[in-house]
Order: C-alpha cells, then sequence, then structure tokens
C-alpha cells in the first residue's frame, strides 16, 4: 500500500530549480529517508508533501489526496517537524502539548507523548529554558500528539548529543513498530542507516538512486580486500571476492608470508553516499 507518492515534481525560486522531475513513493509503515547535501531538494519535498508550498508541476498523492487541495481533516492524519519552528517561549512544556492536542480530535495523551521524547524532568520547564536539542524533542511531540498516520520528520536530530541522538531513534522505531508511517530528511548516514528501511538520494534537485541502504551500498561492484606485506599496505578491488581471497591466501602460503592487517569491505553507504552527490571537479 502506498502511503505517499510523487512523480515529475519541479519546483524553482526565480531561476534556481530546487526540484528537477523527482519522482518516488513512500510505503504505508516504513521509514523512508531523504539524503543529500544543503540545496538537494529535501526540505521543498517535504514542504510540499506537507501541503505547505506549492508545487510547480509534477503530481502529489499523501494518504490519498492531493496536499494543495486536502482539508483539515487530512491535517490531522500527518504531523510535521520542520528544520524551525515557533512556540510559545512563555509556556511549559506540558501546556505546549495540551495546547497542541486542542486542535485534534483524537489527541495522544499529553502525558504519553512527554515520556515517548524523553521530556519528563522538563514537564513544568518553559520552552524559553530549553536546550536546542530539548526543543528539537519538543517539535517532535507536538508533532506526535495528534497520534497521526504519516509524520513528517525534516532533520529532526540536529542539535542533539550522542545519547539523545540514540534516544530519538528509538522513539522513530517505536513509531514504526505501531504501524507509523515516516519520511524523514537527515545528514546524518548512520542515521539512515540504523532506521531507514529505504532512501532517496537527492542532488541538484534530481534523483540520483533509491533503494534499501544495504542495497544501495551492495550497488557498488568492487569489493575491498586491504592488507599488508612486509610493511607495504596494498588494496585489491574485485567483483570476485571469494576466488581472490583464496588466491591471495594461497599465495602467502606457498611463498612463507604473511597477510597482515587482512580487511574484506564493501562500500559504506556513506561512501555510496559520496560517489552519488559529489560534484564534479572542473
Amino acid at each position: 500500500m502506498t502511503a505517499a507518492a510523487v512523480s515529475e515534481l519541479r519546483k524553482a525560486y526565480g531561476s534556481f530549480e530546487a526540484l528537477r522531475g523527482v519522482t518516488f513513493e513512500i510505503h504505508a509503515g516504513e521509514v523512508f529517508g531523504l539524503l543529500g547535501p544543503n540545496g538537494a531538494g529535501k526540505t521543498t519535498t517535504v514542504e510540499i508533501l506537507a501541503g505547505y508550498r506549492r508545487r510547480d508541476s509534477g503530481t502529489a498523492s499523501v494518504l490519498g489526496e492531493d496536499p494543495e487541495r486536502a482539508g483539515s481533516a487530512w491535517r490531522e492524519r500527518i504531523g510535521v517537524v520542520l528544520q524551525s519552528s515557533a512556540t510559545y517561549a512563555n509556556l511549559t512544556v506540558a501546556e505546549s502539548l495540551r495546547l497542541f492536542a486542542g486542535y485534534y480530535a483524537k489527541p495522544r495523551p499529553v502525558d504519553e507523548v512527554v515520556e515517548l521524547v524523553g521530556l519528563q524532568d522538563k514537564r513544568r520547564a518553559r520552552v524559553r529554558t530549553l536546550s536546542g536539542g530539548q526543543k528539537r524533542r519538543l517539535d517532535l511531540g507536538l508533532a506526535l500528539v495528534g497520534d497521526p498516520e504519516l509524520l513528517f520528520l525534516d532533520e529532526p536530530t540536529t542539535g542533539f548529543d550522542p545519547a539523545a541522538r540514540r534516544a530519538a531513534w528509538e522513539t522513530i522505531r517505536s513509531l514504526r513498530a505501531l504501524g507509523k508511517t515516516i519520511l524523514l530528511t537527515t545528514h546524518y548516514l548512520d542515521e539512515a542507516e540504523q532506521l531507514c528501511d529505504r532512501v532517496a538520494v537527492l542532488r541538484e534537485g534530481r534523483l540520483e538512486a533509491i533503494g534499501a541502504p544495504a542495497e544501495l551500498a551492495g550497488a557498488e561492484p568492487a569489493t575491498e580486500i586491504r592488507y599488508r606485506r612486509e610493511g607495504e599496505r596494498l588494496l585489491v578491488r574485485t567483483e570476485d571476492p571469494t576466488r581472490e581471497l583464496h588466491e591471495l591466501t594461497g599465495r602467502a602460503l606457498a611463498e612463507g608470508w604473511r597477510l597482515e592487517e587482512l580487511e574484506v569491505r564493501r562500500p559504506s553507504l556513506e561512501e555510496v553516499y559520496l560517489s552519488l552527490t559529489e560534484t564534479e571537479r572542473e
């Protein structure tokens, strides 16, 4: 079942083309990642899908409706965490969540949301006293309080310390386990590998690749075999690592030399991402 889809999506700001014919679909119940450098078109895509920005051309469907024409009933079915948000500085965390809960017909209990985003100790703290990471957790709570079917998370862990990032990951995993669909944009490649069922890589408004993180990493044909021989570091790239390793170890045994620091590896998602998004140098 498809939760969201875009086809030949295009958007320009003056002479700058932010999106140049992007096409993909998001399956219901999956965590779908949008990856790409600054200016790749990630936030523009999220804003169009969330109904905050009009597209120039192409089609978009979210939960069976066009975001440009969808009404308030549709908006109750989605939750959004954008890169920047505005909150009431003098309200407490709990008061902020209660305020937003009042906008929905069937909100999640405020205490449950506070616990879900890890702000129990800050429940009565005023928003103006929160750290940057704590404010992002509150943003996530505000998106969750309506109990949405589909969540748009635009770089939700920016500003988090490592422990807070891991806690946010567990929150996202728990939401996926509840059957929620999540569109996640992130600059953190480890985050995408940990959380996403599939990822789409954008570069200069175009879709460069799409698939599961392991599939994209496996799409690179060459396996790397690295080792040290008599102090010299050596690298072999091969599409048949089993045969290459067999021949290499056989030579080492026959000739009486040691394979030191032997390592066999496939390219990581980060390396694939960099190869897809690297701008050619003149």
